[in-house]
């Protein structure tokens, strides 16, 4: 019955044809049927009366279709608000139909022509025939294709529909790794070259930051990867400040920063321009080398030159880091503290803390239930992680799951005449007031 109908509503469509000699002609077989039908559709189009202006429209495009461009745009309107009133799969047929009847007869169009109609057939596919993989994959055809007759001239919206088409063609195992990263690069060098050139930069900007969003989500972005593509562009121009920005921030963004390419970076980017994140860069290569006194000379100087309150808060966390694998506790919570201040739902900050009590237990106190109540304590910070800092939720479960076991028991806390609920001052340098419970 569908397949009846689409055909039913073909045929009405181009329901009398006429010869290709009178179609040549701009207004058709009667040019003042023509100009009347365009005025009425053009008119019901302008109330947003889409399906009364559909039957002269059908005139105008069956029997003068070198007319006007505007046939083509318009026919594109009522056919898209057609679609959304109906649900009709047939309106999204028709609507291709439009497309290729734009190309034969505007293909040549300086500004609207067949790479810039190729662009919307293939967005309008994708977007109107969801979940299908073999619309998708034709999609995807014509939206490359406009792209490759387009080149810097391409629409930012039909370069970002491209990857994301092939983001989700990936996924379904519909083209390969090596075909989508490629794509990443011509995108990105796209990007580029329209920041530096284009009228409105903050478009291509989008694009970036587009592409790249899906393209580390992606799975494919190893450092092999990686670094298969962004080391000839660093050879190429190695002291180039905004390529060595990009692909610093391309390998610290994808955890490559124990790879030679990142060190080369890192080092050329300090000597040019030694910012912040220039100095953090070189830190994260002396932290990978477990250069732990360089890796902090870098980080402090990271955070007197940076004015980003975040970022300093991760360069007060890789701080905290360190200090706690070298068992400087006390460091380690100051550390930890200095980021909770810039970023108070920093909930790795507060898991550091968390840690750094646990580890102090068997020097706390005088006995027993004096080194098991410093859990109390401990686990009061991997509660508060979570609760400001839902992503460590996992992570600080299974520190509470692990270090609960160690609290006092209730036989332990009977000398103490402590009883559940009651409030506890745990001292030292922890200095924190907790709740006893029992394990």
């Amino acid at each position: 019955m569908k397949k009846f109908f689409v055909l039913a509503f073909g045929i009405c469509l181009f329901t009398g044809v006429v010869n290709a000699q009178t179609l040549d002609s701009k207004f058709g077989i009667d040019s003042a049927k023509t100009i009347e039908q365009a005025s009425i559709y053009s008119e019901f189009v302008k109330q947003k009366n889409y399906k009364d202006a559909l039957p002269a429209w059908r005139y105008v495009f069956n029997n003068a279709p070198r007319f006007q461009l505007n046939t083509y745009v318009r026919g594109e309107d009522i056919m898209m608000n057609m679609y959304m009133q109906t649900k009709n799969p047939a309106y999204v047929d028709t609507l291709m139909m439009v497309y290729d009847q734009w190309i034969k007869y505007f293909g040549d169009h300086s500004r609207f022509g067949e790479g810039y109609t190729l662009g919307k057939k293939g967005f309008n596919l994708y977007r109107l025939k969801t979940n299908d993989v073999a619309a998708a994959k034709e999609a995807y055809g014509y939206l490359y294709k406009s792209y490759e007759m387009e080149g810097a001239k391409t629409h930012p919206l039909t370069v970002k529909v491209t990857f994301a088409v092939a983001d989700d063609l990936l996924k379904k195992g519909e083209i390969s790794k090596d075909d989508y990263v490629n794509l990443y690069m011509k995108f990105t060098d796209y990007a580029e070259k329209g920041k530096v050139n284009a009228k409105n930069p903050d478009a291509y900007v989008d694009v970036k930051n587009t592409i790249d969003a899906l393209f580390f989500n992606a799975g494919v972005a190893d450092c092999e990867t990686l670094a298969s593509f962004l080391g000839p562009k660093f050879e190429k121009d190695p002291e180039n400040l905004e390529v060595l920005k990009e692909v610093s921030s391309l390998l610290r963004r994808s955890e490559c920063t124990d790879i030679p390419l990142f060190a080369q970076v890192a080092e050329n980017l300090y000597k040019q321009e030694p910012t912040a994140t220039a100095a953090y860069n070189l830190a994260i290569m002396f932290l990978k080398k477990q250069e732990f006194d360089k890796t902090e000379s870098y980080l402090k100087e990271a955070i007197e030159k940076s004015d980003d309150n975040i970022d300093k808060a991760d360069y007060y966390l890789r701080l905290a880091q360190i200090s706690l694998s070298k068992k400087q506790l006390i460091e380690a919570k100051k550390n930890a503290l200095e980021a909770i201040k810039l970023n108070p739902n920093l909930g790795a900050a507060y898991i550091i803390i968390g840690n750094a009590y646990a580890a102090y237990s068997k020097n706390y106190g005088e006995d027993d239930f004096d080194h098991a109540s410093v859990f109390w304590a401990a686990v009061d910070k991997f509660v508060k992680a979570k609760q400001v800092d839902p992503s460590v939720t996992e992570e600080a479960n299974k520190l509470i799951n692990a270090y609960s076991p160690h609290f006092p028991s209730k036989d332990e806390a009977f000398f103490r005449s402590v009883t559940s609920g009651t409030s506890v001052k745990i001292g030292d340098w922890i200095n924190e007031t907790t709740t006893a419970r029992f394990r």
